[in-house]
């Protein structure tokens, strides 16, 4: 048996792996946030995953919806105490893996099946979900959105698959000097016990490998769709929330998720200004919502 730790976002989570089929070797991409040592006494935990080829669930529950999760529909269950079970399936739809959880996705399980690469999506796939699950109503989120950071603020593109976002910010590392890619996917946002709304980088990062453990304030939010011209303007209130609320990853069926969550897009709004970008693929957008977001002069 084996047991680590990571720390993603401030938060500390737990894996045990309990057979000699799966090892650490499935999480390449948590690597930068893995722990020297456990952590120190008394320290809460996140969550705790235990993986474990040789469980079994004693009985399934009733499909209750499904979580798009990067693409894949995963099948999600709930038995009558509560306990959630999600069936984490691949493109192909082959079941990658089986996780069942506690109601607050405190405390978890899986069993994995398949190659290495079935292995490493389901577990990867499963831990995204206890994560994104258990930090709801702690003032934590994982946000779909692609992230920059310039001058020590990170900037988030926001937008449904296709809009452009990691065109905009692969377009801001190609003008705007010294500036870095945080998240090309799923970074997270928290907003920390001093006030703050930081971002993060975090092992999950959809097709560009982006695994890096930074963070950094939160300079702005910028939703975008494609236009045959440029034009920026700061988005309403009412209209800010629709816009991130979509970007987060939530079961609105659950109401400790969806509020945590909503509670958590509000204050955000209160801290961090969001702008409507409608874009060309080019330098005149970067510089629009360059000096929209940052409030300085594009050189």
């Amino acid at each position: 048996m084996e047991k680590v730790y990571y720390r993603v976002g401030r938060h500390t989570y737990g894996v045990c792996f309990n057979d000699d089929k799966n090892t650490t070797d499935l999480l390449p991409s948590s690597e930068p946030f893995r722990l020297a040592d456990a952590p120190v006494e008394g320290e809460s935990l996140l969550f705790e995953l235990t993986v474990d080829d040789n469980w079994r669930p004693a009985r399934m529950g009733v499909e209750i919806g499904q979580f798009d999760c990067g693409g894949n529909n995963h099948g999600v269950y709930r038995l009558d105490d509560g306990t959630y079970q999600i069936h984490v399936s691949d493109i192909q739809g082959r079941q990658c893996c089986l996780l069942e959880a506690k109601p607050d996705f405190s405390l978890g399980k899986v069993c994995l099946n398949g190659d290495w690469i079935m292995r490493n999506f389901g577990l990867n796939n499963a831990l995204m979900m206890m994560y994104a699950f258990a930090g709801a109503d702690k003032m934590t989120v994982l946000m779909h959105a692609s992230v920059v950071r310039k001058d020590g603020r990170g900037y988030l593109c926001l937008g449904v698959s296709g809009t452009g976002k990691s065109t905009h910010t692969s377009n801001w590392l190609k003008y705007v000097p010294d500036t870095d890619l945080m998240n090309d996917d799923n970074p997270v946002v928290r907003v920390c016990d001093d006030g703050v709304a930081r971002v993060f980088g975090s092992p999950w990062s959809g097709k560009t490998p982006c695994y890096r453990n930074v963070e950094a304030p939160i300079g702005g939010f910028l939703q975008l769709k494609q236009a045959p011209y440029n034009k920026i303007s700061r988005m309403k209130v009412v209209d800010a929330f629709a816009s991130l609320l979509p970007s987060c990853s939530v079961m609105k069926w659950d109401r400790r998720d969806y509020v945590g969550t909503c509670d958590m897009v509000s204050r955000l709004l209160e801290l961090v200004p969001v702008f409507f970008l409608e874009n060309l693929p080019d330098e005149d957008a970067v510089r629009m919502s360059y000096e929209a977001m940052t409030g300085k002069a594009y050189a």
